[in-house]
This record gives C-alpha cells, sequence and structure tokens, in this order.
C-alpha cells in the first residue's frame, strides 16, 4: 500500500509542474524514472521497493494491453495514418531490416549466446514508443507530415512485433529442433484466438456503443467507461480462451478504431488516460530496476555498444533505405531514423521475456532492456527541443517534406 502512496503522489507532483519541466525537455518517463532511481537507490533507501517480476506478470501483460489498444485507435486518419505508404514503408522494410541488423550486431558484440536469445534481444529492443520524446510528436515546428508519420509507427510497431517476440522467446526457452516446431505449431492457436476475440470485441463493441448513444441509452461518461472495459475484455477474453491477451487487446483496437471515429471526440480519453497512468507508475518502478541492474555489476562495454547501436545505426539506416525513392528529404530521413525513441514495449518486453528465461539469459536481457530504455529517455527525451529549435529556424514554409 505504501508503494501505492509513493507512486500516486509523484503523479500528483508532477501533474502539477509538468507544464515548467517542459520547457527543458524533461518528460514525464524521464521525471518519474529519475524519482524512482533516487528513493530507492543506496544501502539505506528513501523507499524499499521489492521488484517481483514474476507475482506482476499479468500486471505488465495488462498495462501494456491497454496501451496497445489506445496506440491503435489514436492515429489520426486511420490506422496507417495519413501518410500510408510511408508508414508501411517503416513497418514492412525498415522493421524486418532493424531487427535483422541487430540480430548481426549480437552476433557479433555477444559470442556464445545463442541465435534465438538474440533474435529475442532485437524484437526487446527495436519497438518504437514516443512517450521518451513525445515533444516531437507535439512541437508544431516540426513538420506535420513527420509527426504523424512517426505517431502512426509507434503505435503500430509494437503491435506488430508482439506476436514475432512471442514466437522467438518460446523458440529461446525450448531446446532441439523438433522442440521448437512443436512451439512455434502451439503458438499459432494461441495467435489465432487472440486475433478472432480481438476482432469480435473490437468490432461488436463498438457498433453496440455507438447504437446505444444514438439511441438515447447511455451517457457520454457511461460510454468512455465501456471503452476502458474493451482492452480488458479482449485481454482477459483471450487468455480464458488459450489465446494471447495483449495481442487481442491490439487487434481489438485495430477494428475499434473505424467505429471510434463516429463516437464523441473524448470517446478514448479515459482508455488513454487510465493507460498514461499506469504506465508513469510502471515507469517509477522501472527506476527501482534500474538499481537493481546497477547494483549486480552487470552492465558491460558489450551491452553499452549493443544499446547504442540499436538506437542509432541498427534503425537510421534501415529507415533511410526504407524511404529511398519518396519525395522525402534526406534531412527528414535522419530525423525519422534517429527519434525513434525506446519506451514502454521495450520495457513490457524486458520483463517478460526475463521471467520465462532464467540463469545468464535472463541477466542478459534484463541489463539489455534497462541500458537501451535509459539511454533512450536521456537521449530523446533531452534533445526534443534542439531539434524542434533547429527545425523552427529552418522550417519557415507551412509543414512540407524537402
Amino acid at each position: 500500500m505504501l508503494a501505492l502512496v509513493v507512486i500516486m503522489l509523484l503523479l500528483l507532483a508532477w501533474a502539477l509542474v509538468a507544464g515548467r519541466l517542459a520547457r527543458f525537455s524533461v518528460t514525464a518517463p524521464l521525471a518519474l524514472l529519475v524519482a524512482g532511481v533516487i528513493l530507492t537507490a543506496g544501502p539505506d533507501p528513501v523507499f524499499i521497493f521489492d521488484v517481483e517480476f514474476e507475482s506482476g506478470e499479468r500486471v505488465v501483460e495488462v498495462i501494456l494491453a491497454i496501451l496497445l489498444f489506445t496506440d491503435a485507435t489514436e492515429v489520426p486518419g486511420g490506422v496507417l495514418g495519413r501518410e500510408p505508404r510511408l508508414t508501411l514503408r517503416l513497418l514492412l522494410v525498415a522493421l524486418p531490416l532493424s531487427l535483422g541488423l541487430a540480430w548481426l550486431a549480437g552476433l557479433v558484440l555477444f559470442p556464445g549466446v545463442g541465435m534465438w536469445l538474440l533474435a529475442v534481444l532485437a524484437t526487446i529492443v527495436m519497438p518504437v514508443d514516443l512517450a521518451p520524446a513525445v515533444a516531437f510528436v507535439r512541437d508544431r515546428r516540426i513538420p506535420e507530415r513527420l509527426r504523424q508519420v512517426l505517431n502512426a509507427e509507434s503505435g503500430l510497431n509494437d503491435g506488430i512485433l508482439a506476436p514475432v517476440f512471442l514466437f522467438c522467446l518460446a523458440a529461446a526457452t525450448t531446446v532441439g529442433g523438433d522442440a521448437r516446431l512443436d512451439a512455434a505449431v502451439d503458438a499459432v492457436p494461441s495467435l489465432v484466438v487472440a486475433f478472432l476475440v480481438g476482432a469480435a470485441v473490437g468490432i461488436l463493441a463498438a457498433r453496440i456503443l455507438r447504437r446505444s448513444l444514438d439511441a438515447g441509452w447511455t451517457q457520454p461518461s457511461a460510454l468512455r467507461l465501456g471503452v476502458l472495459t474493451l482492452p480488458l475484455l479482449a485481454y482477459a477474453g483471450a487468455v480464458v480462451l488459450g489465446g494471447n491477451g495483449f495481442i487481442a487487446a491490439f487487434v481489438a483496437g485495430v477494428f475499434f478504431e473505424p467505429e471510434a471515429r463516429r463516437l464523441p471526440h473524448d470517446a478514448l480519453h479515459l482508455v488513454e488516460d487510465v493507460g498514461a497512468t499506469f504506465s508513469l507508475a510502471l515507469w517509477f518502478i522501472f527506476g527501482a530496476i534500474v538499481n537493481d541492474v546497477v547494483a549486480r555489476g552487470a552492465i558491460t562495454w558489450q551491452i553499452v555498444v549493443y544499446a547504442a547501436l540499436a538506437l542509432t545505426v541498427v534503425r537510421m539506416l534501415p529507415v533511410a533505405v526504407s524511404l529511398a525513392g519518396t519525395d522525402v528529404g534526406a534531412r527528414d530521413r535522419l530525423f525519422l531514423g534517429a527519434v525513434g525513441a525506446r519506451g514502454i514495449a521495450t520495457l513490457v518486453f524486458g520483463m517478460l521475456a526475463y521471467i520465462d528465461l532464467s540463469g545468464p539469459d535472463a541477466d542478459l536481457v534484463l541489463t539489455t532492456m534497462v541500458v537501451t530504455v535509459v539511454a533512450s529517455i536521456v537521449v530523446h527525451g533531452l534533445t526534443s527541443g534542439l531539434v524542434a529549435r533547429r527545425y523552427g529556424r529552418t522550417e519557415r514554409a507551412p509543414d512540407a517534406v524537402t
């Protein structure tokens, strides 16, 4: 209960000074992370927080389910955004290339580590999440087209990577080719169930909510509460039927999005706010995880180099390749590649992999996740203002990509 009190007080404090901190590019994840590190650091910390990964597995999955649902519904202009051609290039060309480069980087830096564990690492460090760098998509000095593409990509890439992550994790935790094949075969029904449950929830619930509103049977506040139940319903329904919960929640968001455009503009506000609150609490807990990893002394130069590559070359090069031949200029391709922040999806995937793995493999995954996310929060969070000012000096014309 003390943990809840501390986290809620921190969230209240953030709510009071968020505007002033934003002037210095201090994002909410950065602020909560720093608070978590400070309050749980040292031999006699202000706040003792015992991180129990296993007991919190379902809680973490529910948080990811809510965030995946909102990610799939909040992209303006439809699921693929207003620039579907560019979004598809990033998702279908840049993302697979990034995974391949991350796997190759791991092969060089972590000799002796199994190929499937390297694939798990790649799926952990590559999902883009703009929460640590939200200023990029809110700052109007940055061309609107770039902000829309980033928003659409970040909303979809974690949902696309989720089944890939689960498959690689299943393969990494089994021994022998036959066992891996069996694990892959067993994963197919789980994904099918997740898709069917998510689609059913997204389509049917959206239509029922809209018809209830049109008939005057409900009220806006009740409608918002009904929308909040959808990711939880999809998650729990899929788990009960043997499917994957957070994939079902993502699919529900994808199918709910077209109908959501016919609902009041604030219909999604409650589920978005709940997801944001849970994620900020998770950032505070992440601060305790950072202290735990640092105390173990598990950070090596190979992990630091791997994280640096994941945040730079491994993303920037595939993005540049995927956008070749388009009307996106070189500077804007560099921008899209450079601002791919890592956040909740990387954090959650890393925690889930740590729970399923054991020994040195688990430690490698957890440490790599921590170093990657911390580096991203600091670099992407603190440079957002600088990048926006640079665009502000050079982009005098209306939003256009050169």
